[in-house]
């Protein structure tokens, strides 16, 4: 992988907001009706969600390679939201590296727990072994969701230690910051 950095982003970046707006009609057009949670970009700023860019540092110049989101649901719980890599991207850790800055930045947001959403297809399979390796582990629906066969709820407690690792920091994905 190359350099990598994953920074605060905003949605009236245009390079964020097209990969936001592809992620959003991508979802809409693979999910079941109903079964759709992806939300549009003025919908993650109304939420008051943190949206986070994934960026390779190259001589000409810091290319969007992903994006996510983090936002708080009630006291103590977090909820990561539009986790997104671009498709030339995808295999190099920008995932990873996404990830771990979300979950750093829900325990920096006070939160104790951490949980999302992604579909129970197989087009899903690589996010959710990711989000396992992480510590991650199915759920029940959590706020606000109904059950749904078509989602696949996923948790983590942010205070547990998974092989020897803390604070979200797995497979060489840099500390929040870098």
């Amino acid at each position: 992988m190359d350099a990598l950095r994953v920074g605060r982003a905003s949605a009236s970046e245009a390079d964020v907001r097209a990969l936001i707006e592809a992620h959003h009609a991508l979802m809409v057009r693979i999910s079941p009706p109903g079964s759709c949670h992806v939300m549009d970009p003025g919908a993650l700023e109304a939420a008051g969600a943190r949206l986070f860019a994934a960026r390779g540092l190259a001589a000409q110049g810091a290319t969007l390679l992903g994006i996510g989101a983090v936002k708080a649901i009630r006291d103590g719980h977090a909820e990561i939201k539009s986790m997104h890599t671009a498709a030339a991207a995808r295999g190099r850790g920008v995932g990873r590296a996404l990830l771990a800055r979300l979950i750093a930045e829900a325990r920096a947001m006070g939160a104790s727990r951490v949980s999302l959403e992604t579909g129970g297809w197989d087009d899903f399979l690589p996010a959710r072994r990711m989000y396992g390796r992480f510590g991650f582990r199915e759920c029940g629906a959590f706020e606000g969701y109904a059950p749904d066969p078509e989602s696949v709820f996923m948790t983590l407690e942010l205070g547990a230690v998974r092989d020897g690792v803390q604070d979200g920091e797995l497979d060489g994905a840099p500390a929040p910051g870098q």
